[in-house]
């Protein structure tokens, strides 16, 4: 009997959302590549994704993604630093050729006054700011969703919508050629990580 109420628990957990399919087997990195990486790049520590202070690069599906919706759970020290890559190339800086949804501690005391609205976390990097605010202390485990459907792009933290970006109203000229992943329709999704650890876990995907 107990067996069955730990499987029907099972059942409901994050890996059974229908259509999503899990990214992380919980103890490799197979499926994913590393470009550029640093140090020891990432690595897997007790059923997570690790980007180590002394590591990092960007870490990126082997599969390109279009239209999608992508969930996840992430930690970071104090100062942490990462983004997720969306729509992205393997070459180029993500958040220009591609596009970056910030990851960062933007209330420690290294940013805090110190960067605009559109380097918070959850913003569309550079372009859209994020306007809610959702982000647990670090050390905490955050819940997040990425969705990516045409030129809409929303994300969800904690249960809360703090960003909501619209792709198709960036017109400035010089926006998009500073930008030019703005006008991708498909690509690599992935971590970028900056020199600070962050830890991930229960990563999934459903393609729309």
């Amino acid at each position: 009997m107990r067996y069955l109420m730990l499987a029907c628990l099972a059942a409901t957990a994050w890996g059974a959302e229908p259509g999503f399919v899990s990214l992380f087997d919980g103890k490799t990195l197979d499926g994913w590549q590393l470009v550029n990486g640093r140090g020891p790049g990432y690595v897997v520590e007790n059923g997570t994704i690790v980007c180590p202070k002394e590591g990092g690069g960007n870490l990126y599906t082997g599969k390109q993604y279009s239209n999608f919706v992508f969930r996840f759970e992430f930690k970071m020290e104090p100062g942490g630093n990462n983004g997720v890559g969306i729509r992205a190339p393997l070459t180029g800086d993500a958040a220009y050729a591609g596009m970056e949804i910030q990851i960062l501690d933007h209330d420690h005391a290294n940013y805090k006054g110190k960067i605009k609205p559109t380097q918070r976390h959850g913003s569309v990097y550079d372009v859209f700011p994020a306007t809610g605010e959702a982000l647990k202390p670090a050390g905490e485990w955050n819940s997040e969703e990425i969705r990516v459907d045409g030129s809409k792009v929303t994300v969800t933290l904690n249960g809360k919508v703090i960003s909501e970006a619209d792709l198709s109203t960036v017109t400035d000229l010089a926006v998009l050629k500073k930008h030019p992943g703005l006008l991708r329709k498909t690509g690599h999704v992935g971590f970028l990580g900056h020199g600070t650890r962050v830890e991930f876990r229960n990563l999934r995907i459903k393609e729309l």
